[in-house]
């Protein structure tokens, strides 16, 4: 039988890794907004309105683009648009 020492320190193991599971959900934990406004960019992707990271990216390695497998899809997306002009 586990003594009292034993299960508050169970008890507290359990806390921190419910703790560390809820911090995970980074999605749920965004604000409303930015919630909303990710769900509009799923939609246009899905769509076909806007090109996927990596279509972004095949896009950018065709250009040169330096640096690209450490830029986000808002900058890869730019410095296409850049490379294009």
């Amino acid at each position: 039988m586990a003594t009292q020492k034993q299960r508050s320190a169970a008890r507290r193991n359990v806390k921190k890794a419910q703790a560390g599971a809820k911090r995970k959900q980074t999605l749920k934990n965004l604000p409303k907004r930015t919630r909303s406004a990710l769900g509009k960019e799923a939609n246009k992707v899905r769509r076909g309105e806007e090109p996927t990271r990596a279509e972004l990216e095949a896009d950018a390695r065709r250009l040169e683009i330096r640096g690209r497998s450490k830029m986000g899809k808002a900058e890869l997306k730019r410095a296409v648009a850049r490379a294009k002009r």
